[in-house]
């Protein structure tokens, strides 16, 4: 039952808007069981919906990555013209593109899963036979699936503590910085959906016949 309480305190302090009772909230050990139901469970729904909407499946983590990596080139860009030309610079001109490539490198990660870019090991594992095949790309994704599980408790507690301490973006008045943090947990449950997409496929590839093991090409896809 204290498991089924720490629960329903994580989701009182969610409605709540509370940050620090949410911080509070997501030191149980009831938290890994929350992230557990909401990889799994946000995953199914999330590869439910790309399957629904091809448009979300090739570009959603592509738009992400693409705008946060144009921020950061517009930030620099006239970050240089600011200092060489007008002889000024603006204090978060050094702070928020860093964050701004966490978000890029975490939405690329994600995206990456789906292509199968992470040390694929296709030339090894194309030798072998079709059932050490599956169950090596049911390894990859059982392991993949194991860390979104961490990633997505560990920050969520990394962005209720940045939020509960009003932590601010060095150089900025009110820019918090857990409206960045916040994106981690976020990015991981969406990877979370290309493992879950990602069985589902190898599965019916499987039992069709078809290929199991391609060779993946980081940054390809349609």
């Amino acid at each position: 039952m204290s498991i089924l309480a720490d629960i329903g305190a994580i989701f009182s302090a969610l409605l709540a808007g509370d940050a620090f009772g949410i911080r509070n909230a997501l030191k149980s050990d009831a938290t890994w069981i929350l992230g557990f139901i909401v990889a799994i469970g946000g995953g199914w729904a999330i590869a439910m919906i790309y399957k629904r909407v091809p448009l979300l499946d090739r570009h959603l983590e592509r738009s992400f990555m693409v705008i946060s990596y144009l921020a950061i080139a517009l930030i620099i860009f006239w970050g240089v013209v600011d200092r060489f030309i007008f002889s000024n610079q603006q204090p978060w001109s050094t702070t928020i593109p860093p964050l701004l490539f966490m978000v890029m490198a975490w939405f690329g990660a994600t995206y990456n899963v789906r292509l199968r870019s992470h040390l694929s090991f296709s030339e090894f594992r194309s030798r072998m036979s079709r059932k050490g095949q599956l169950l090596c790309l049911c390894l990859d994704n059982v392991l993949w699936m194991t860390f979104a599980i961490i990633v997505i408790v560990t920050t969520a507690r990394a962005v209720a503590l940045s939020a509960s301490n009003f932590q601010i973006v060095l150089g900025t008045d009110n820019t918090m910085q857990w409206w960045f943090l916040i994106t981690a947990p976020l990015a991981f449950v969406l990877m979370a959906g290309r493992v879950v997409e990602n069985f589902l496929e190898d599965l019916e590839n499987y039992r069709e016949g078809n290929e199991l093991i391609k060779q993946s090409v980081i940054g390809g896809g349609d």
